[in-house]
């Protein structure tokens, strides 16, 4: 009979075992090996445990998390190599340069979104915390300042796709967005918490750029929201800024949104395989995962699920890749 502890023990175990090999390719994207393993997907936490863990919130915020049961045991049969990091500015722009791909915000004429101190939400129609859509936004713009070593933003889930497609050919591997699966068991490296670091949302300051005093003050109306204390960035902060998990990897909580490969399915983990499942064979949205600088502790849980179409850009969200690991 499998449970919580004995699988985690068992991804715990091939984690230690298995040597953390890094490689770097043709962009400067460092790769890091995952070994195959089992772990419990989703979560099960009742309205109850939420709600005292998260006193801010309302109830019903914790009432719209059924996507995220039922818990389900998942083997990852193969091991995979995923990057360190977030893609950064500076590897895209390489990307772009080398490349010859126009990002969609750009292709299409109506860009992106970005922070403006000036904007007052309440003139949007969905009230949207950043301006947009429009071309004066883009990857190369998010409306803050970015070095070339922060994650890149504003980027489509067809750019991301773009983005593995050429590198696959160019380095003769095969490179790709992470599965749902893939992306949580990754996230969680062996643990059973909601965070890489336990269950306490107090400790995300340490492991990842999330929802904290520092940008709660440019949003003063949420500050009863943000994490207690202060990382010195109130937008995102270069990648690898924060304690990496079990497995080597950073930024799995926070910085940006990062999109998988998976259709979005409310029902799909009632019916999930257990063999390295890839989501429903048809959608509308595709997943993100992962939070963000600008997401509350609730949803940057491994276990939390957001979703948006593929022409999707926005000012929170971006890359991280997957390159299949060689024999």
């Amino acid at each position: 009979m499998f449970t919580w502890a004995s699988l985690a023990l068992v991804a715990l175990l091939a984690a230690c075992a298995t040597p953390r090999t890094t490689t770097v390719d043709s962009l400067g994207i460092s790769f890091v090996r995952v070994p195959a393993g089992e772990f419990l997907m989703g979560s099960d936490e009742s309205v109850q445990a939420l709600a005292a863990a998260y006193p801010a919130l309302e109830r019903s915020r914790f009432e719209g998390l059924s996507d995220e049961a039922p818990v389900h045991r998942v083997r990852i049969t193969k091991p995979f190599e995923m990057s360190r990091h977030e893609i950064t500015v500076g590897q895209f722009r390489a990307f772009l340069r080398r490349s010859g791909h126009v990002p969609e915000s750009i292709a299409d004429g109506t860009g992106g979104y970005g922070y403006n101190p000036a904007y007052d939400p309440a003139t949007s129609p969905r009230r949207d915390a950043f301006e947009g859509r429009s071309p004066r936004y883009s990857w190369q713009n998010p409306g803050f300042a970015q070095g070339e070593d922060h994650p890149v933003v504003n980027v489509t889930w067809n750019d991301a796709v773009a983005l593995a497609r050429w590198l696959s050919q160019q380095e003769g591997r095969a490179y790709r967005l992470p599965t749902e699966a893939e992306w949580e068991y990754a996230c969680r490296a062996g643990g059973t918490g909601r965070y890489q670091h336990g269950d306490d949302p107090a400790g995300l300051i340490g492991v990842g750029n999330t929802f904290d005093e520092d940008a709660a003050a440019n949003w003063p109306a949420w500050r009863d929201r943000a994490v207690p204390g202060r990382d010195g960035h109130a937008f995102t902060a270069p990648v690898g800024s924060y304690t990496a998990n079990a497995f080597g990897l950073h930024d799995m909580h926070g910085n940006v949104w990062e999109w998988v490969s998976d259709w979005h399915g409310d029902d799909y983990y009632a019916q999930s395989p257990v063999d390295d499942p890839t989501g429903p064979a048809d959608g509308v949205v595709k997943v993100r995962r992962g939070g963000s600088w600008h997401t509350w502790p609730l949803y940057t849980r491994c276990a939390f699920r957001n979703w948006n179409t593929v022409q999707t850009r926005y000012t929170l969200v971006g890359i991280r890749l997957v390159r299949e690991a060689a024999r």
